[in-house]
């Protein structure tokens, strides 16, 4: 994990480049590139490519980890790969967690959106509580909403439409994944706990702390995590590899 390769080489630049210039220079362009629900009218066709050179910038460690993770992963997995594989394989991954990201959304924007019309809200006015809850995050970082019986919903749904995502998370969970199947035997420290685990241990775990946080809410990473995005960008980085091991890789040693 010493040797950084070009491709890795260049996605850490460019990420660098994304924060410092939306930080800095052009800050109306972090809306712009971030990933918003479709149906908030911030949504872009190209968001969904654009949101994993987006990161937090209100904290600094959220591009340090992801690019620290770049760096000590995705090097090594683009030299078993090659440059073209990899390329394919982390935009792959980073917009399946896109997709996995907003059909989750979808799904709680649909249970709110069903309980208001259960309680005898018309479609103007949900959508009219939708925008003021918008506007009211975006002036003041709170909200109201009406008082129903079903008000976890939603809330659901009002943070799905007015919470965008960003950060190459997804993509570097596809990586993560990747590394964990080429190179089980790998031993890694987690950051509080300062025993080697290998590989094929480490990251399982790591992919059950998210489902675990998607699915209650609590978290021990802090809030406003994409779990769900994370989970994604796996998966599809599990299929990819899967499906090469078997058809492209059948002579290849993985250690």
């Amino acid at each position: 994990m010493g040797r950084i390769t070009e491709t890795v080489k260049i996605l850490l630049i460019v990420n660098v480049i994304f924060y410092l210039g939306t930080m800095f220079i052009v800050p109306q362009a972090f809306d712009f590139f971030s990933l918003w629900f479709p149906e908030n009218p911030n949504f872009e066709f190209w968001q969904p490519f654009t949101h994993m050179f987006m990161h937090d910038q209100n904290s600094i460690f959220h591009i340090l980890f992801n690019m620290y993770a770049l760096w000590a992963f995705g090097s090594p997995v683009e030299q078993l790969l090659g440059q073209k594989k990899f390329i394919f394989f982390y935009f792959s991954a980073g917009l399946g967690a896109a997709l996995i990201h907003t059909l989750v959304g979808y799904y709680h924007y649909q249970a709110g959106y069903d309980a208001l019309l259960s309680a005898g809200f018309s479609p103007a006015e949900i959508q009219d509580v939708l925008e003021k809850a918008f506007d009211g995050i975006r002036r003041t970082g709170q909200y109201s909403y009406p008082s129903i019986e079903a008000a976890d919903k939603v809330q659901g749904m009002i943070a799905a439409y007015s919470t965008s995502a960003v950060g190459a998370s997804g993509a570097i969970y596809g990586v993560l994944v990747a590394f964990g199947m080429m190179f089980p035997n790998v031993e890694l420290f987690l950051i509080f706990v300062p025993i080697p685990i290998k590989a094929k241990f480490f990251i399982p775990g790591l992919l059950l702390l998210d489902l675990f946080s998607g699915v209650t809410g609590f978290s021990l990473f802090g809030q406003n995590i994409a779990n769900f995005a994370h989970l994604g960008g796996a998966l599809f980085g599990f299929i990819m590899i899967w499906y090469w091991k078997r058809n492209s890789f059948n002579n290849q040693r993985w250690n």
